[in-house]
């Protein structure tokens, strides 16, 4: 599968860790969106990411000349007509996904895999726009995607089993430690997540404790890498508000009703490290900035 032709449609944050992903792996990779200026700020996004890691002594610049050397940035979706594996990594949306694995489905090969990056939409609902179901299927990437080791494996109510075997080359391809999921809405890891997250918020809402000690509180307690509004702000919380909705639709469960904080935030354009501001401030490279007396309070003002 080294020689693979693999598009990704989607040259956002995850449709970038994917290519970047892909391209470390040694093979070459198409990054398609709407406008090839949007493929290219993509590739352009995925430069500024290995910068950064350069600057961390864990790459080199001859293998970040590599990497890139492997990615194409491109507009025209007829490039997946050669392709044996496309991936979808557009925004969390069901038409337009569907719309778009309906036009994949006139275009692409037969035997061509096709997958999904969805995070909580239904796989077979997805597949449902095409007449191959049977060929599609979730692969669910947590970002950043270079750096986490896991990707769920989504079987919906029609994938074959040639296809999830495709799938697991895929996911060994890229050194990745696979699971299998069977369809069910928010998989494994967002169905998990989203409630933590949820309660964080609600917690910092509730004026119980910041957010530096609610994050250090589940950093040293429970041993996370990242406390949960950290997480949330590098997920995007528009993202994460769109995650708690759709598993909200899907389950009618209240632990999904997105924090009245959280919606507060997204409506003010806090989106987290992508905007600069979340529940904590960042840098234009996405560092966190500490104000001079050690804390991030300035989300007391969005709490009020």
């Amino acid at each position: 599968m080294t020689n693979s032709n693999i598009v990704i449609v989607g040259a956002g944050v995850m449709g970038q860790g994917l290519a970047e992903a892909i391209a470390t792996a040694g093979t070459e990779v198409t990054l398609i969106d709407r406008t090839t200026r949007l493929a290219e700020r993509g590739i352009k996004g995925i430069s500024e990411a290995m910068d950064r890691e350069i600057e961390r002594w864990g790459l080199t610049q001859s293998d970040k000349k590599a990497i890139l050397s492997r990615i194409s940035p491109s507009s025209d979706l007829s490039l997946a007509e050669e392709a044996e594996i496309v991936i979808e990594a557009i925004p969390e949306d069901l038409d337009t996904k569907q719309a778009l694995f309906d036009k994949l489905d006139s275009i692409c090969k037969p035997d061509t895999l096709l997958v999904t990056n969805s995070s909580t939409l239904s796989i077979s609902e997805i597949a449902a726009a095409t007449e191959r179901p049977a060929k599609i299927i979730g692969m669910h990437f947590l970002y950043p995607v270079t750096k986490i080791p896991l990707v769920e494996i989504v079987k919906g109510l029609k994938t074959d089993k040639e296809t999830f075997e495709k799938a697991v080359q895929f996911a060994e391809l890229l050194d990745k430690k696979w699971i299998t999921v069977n369809e069910y809405p928010g998989y494994v890891t967002t169905r998990i997540i989203v409630p933590l997250l949820n309660e964080a918020m609600h917690v910092l809402m509730e004026g119980v404790a910041t957010a530096d000690d609610i994050d250090d509180a589940m950093k040293l307690g429970f041993g996370f890498n990242v406390g949960p509004l950290t997480l949330a702000d590098m997920m995007g919380l528009d993202v994460v508000m769109a995650w708690m909705e759709n598993l909200l639709g899907e389950l009618s469960e209240h632990k999904y009703n997105p924090c009245p904080l959280l919606r507060k935030m997204v409506r003010a354009g806090h989106l987290g490290v992508k905007s600069g501001s979340g529940f904590f401030e960042y840098d234009e490279e996405g560092n966190k900035i500490v104000s001079s007396n050690g804390n991030n309070d300035h989300v007391s003002e969005v709490v009020r």
